[in-house]
């Protein structure tokens, strides 16, 4: 038997207690490193992500992690919160940041940055005291557990998630149609929210070039002036010069119109399908961070920290003047009379960026003997490259002093009443006189884009008619700060308007007809009576070759002119009130 002194136990006591304590330190400094900090070829997955979010939500008083509501998968869709007052509210004399992850879960770049982001502004007690940061950890959740590899040019992670949702929607393509829970959640989140600025995590696809980091911004053209012209000569100036001095010189948003950047880029045209496209319908101006897919991962990730943190900080300095911009554009929309539904690119206007590149060249293809493209890394070039960014206005429309939309649609009324539509409703079942549209041409492709065959190219002609409506049906008055989104969806001729997105396609549909052999009477008879009709007949088989040789065509044509012919054919079931 081994006989120890009482000093020797007390040293070889302290000596297992140190290591005891050295384990646990490292233990504890390991728990507070991200996935992806432990190996940075990887992302974390959905599990990880929520956990890390829950952990610091556990440990920190300014940070708060809510539930705000289900996606299609069935899984929560999470917002994180980070207020230095620990009021975690949107609030008038400050800032409201919303940083959206994951919306295409296989560029992760995000994910990653802002947990650590988050992590080293409550560790460190960082937290700009005039800004509410709020944070999507992941927005595409059915994407993210549909972990695999799906992005053939993509330089890492190992593993990642899927483009598609659970019901294999893009989602940054759903923010009009809203069919997916994911994005009714987040249009629920955002009114509440209501920000000023907001960011969109990405990583792009295509071309080859030095810069790790490109973004575009919303649309300038769109945007009202007070936050335009801020966006333009201030705040994005200002963005520039900070990620340059951190080492990521930015360019815009890589879409070229040849085969090359080299030949010139071209500004970005976010519609309201697309995140940024959405909340500048809000005046609220945003950002989709592109990092470049070819990097090596931990680069990108950087970026992406670097990006969202410098805005964060511009976000700081500039409250006040990000507020009053706002204001400012909200009060005029109320009372702005004429919207643009649509816009075209200025190829007139030609501005220059300067950008980081590498020389392009062809050889010939090791797979098809042809001439290929490839990108030489041994001849990179700083140079300045054309850009196209001015937008002009291609199709507009004067509001109506009210809008009218029987309650057979109540879909249509869910969207306006979520996305902070004011609505009233008849008391009384009343015959109005109002502007109607019929629909005259429209086109609608061949196969399904995000499951529908959304309408181009829309034509309308316009008539006053008596329409009965009934108490219950709904009156929308265009006095809102939401303006925008009223009259671009509800406008027939808006490029992503409800009838681009066939919520309104059954009145395309002619219910009613007639048995030609009966009707060949009728019509004969009705142009006995009317030489007004028989003339316009006659005009259309002079001018008409197709129809003068189809009889059906021709009794159709006078069908038509016909109180038989049913009222509601192609009759647009969004009323104007002037």
């Amino acid at each position: 038997m081994i006989k120890i002194s009482s000093f020797l136990l007390v040293v070889l006591i302290l000596c297992i207690g140190q290591l005891i304590s050295a384990a646990a330190f490292a233990q504890t400094k390991r728990a507070d490193l991200t996935p992806y900090e432990r190996d940075t070829n990887q992302t974390a997955t959905y599990a990880q992500i929520i956990d890390w979010y829950q952990q610091l939500d556990r440990k920190y008083d300014q940070a708060k992690l809510i539930e705000i509501g289900k996606t299609d998968v069935g899984k929560p869709l999470h917002l994180f919160l980070l207020a230095a007052d620990k009021q975690f509210t949107s609030r008038p004399d400050r800032v409201t940041l919303l940083i959206n992850n994951g919306i295409h879960p296989g560029e992760p770049e995000g994910i990653d940055a802002c947990m650590m982001l988050a992590r080293d502004l409550l560790k460190v007690n960082k937290l700009p005291k005039n800004v509410l940061v709020a944070i999507v950890p992941v927005f595409n959740v059915g994407g993210c557990l549909n972990r695999g590899v799906s992005r053939v040019n993509q330089n890492g992670p190992e593993s990642y998630g899927f483009r598609g949702n659970a019901r294999n929607l893009n989602l940054n393509r759903d923010f009009i149609k809203a069919e997916a829970q994911n994005t009714q959640a987040f249009q629920a989140m955002y009114q509440s929210l209501k920000p000023q600025v907001f960011i969109d995590n990405h990583t792009s696809d295509g071309a080859d070039y030095q810069h790790v980091l490109t973004y575009f911004a919303t649309q300038k053209d769109k945007l009202h002036p007070a936050v335009s012209g801020y966006m333009t000569k201030t705040f994005q100036p200002e963005l520039d010069k900070m990620l340059t001095v951190k080492g990521f010189p930015s360019a815009p948003y890589v879409n070229h119109p040849g085969d090359t950047p080299e030949n010139g880029l071209i500004g970005y045209n976010d519609s309201p399908r697309y995140t940024t496209g959405y909340a500048a319908l809000f005046n609220c101006f945003g950002f989709t961070l592109e990092t470049h897919m070819w990097k090596p991962y931990p680069p990108r990730v950087r970026a992406s920290y670097v990006f969202d943190e410098a805005v964060m900080r511009l976000c700081e300095s500039e409250a006040q003047t990000i507020l009053t911009n706002q204001k400012r554009a909200n009060e005029a929309i109320k009372t702005q009379i004429t919207f643009p539904l649509s816009y075209k690119l200025d190829r007139n206007k030609v501005d220059s960026v300067t950008f980081l590149g590498y020389a392009a060249a062809y050889k010939p293809s090791d797979v098809s003997g042809l001439k290929r493209l490839y990108y030489d890394h041994s001849k990179p070039y700083k140079k300045r490259v054309p850009y196209l960014n001015n937008f002009v206005v291609d199709t507009q429309v004067d509001k109506p002093r009210y809008y009218i939309i029987p309650q057979a649609w109540p879909e249509v009324i869910r969207q306006l009443k979520r996305n902070g539509v004011t609505v009233q409703t008849l008391s009384n079942d009343t015959l109005i006189t109002v502007s109607t549209y019929y629909i005259t041409d429209y086109k609608s492709p061949q196969r399904p884009y995000e499951g529908h065959f959304i309408h181009t190219g829309v034509n309308v002609r316009t008539e006053s008619q008596p329409i009965q409506f009934y108490k219950g049906d709904y009156l929308i008055q265009p006095n809102q700060p939401t303006n925008r989104y009223i009259v671009e969806t509800l406008e027939p001729q808006g490029v992503d308007s409800f009838f681009a997105w066939n919520f309104f396609d059954s009145i395309l549909d002619q219910k009613e007809y007639f048995s030609g052999y009966i009707f060949e009477d009728t019509a004969a008879e009705l142009l006995k009576k009317d030489p007004a009709l028989r003339k316009q007949l006659d005009e259309k088989r002079a001018t008409d070759k197709a129809f003068a040789e189809s009889a059906n065509a021709q009794l159709d044509f006078i069908y038509r002119q016909t109180t038989y012919y049913e009222k509601t054919h192609n009759r647009y079931p969004v009323y104007r009130l002037n």
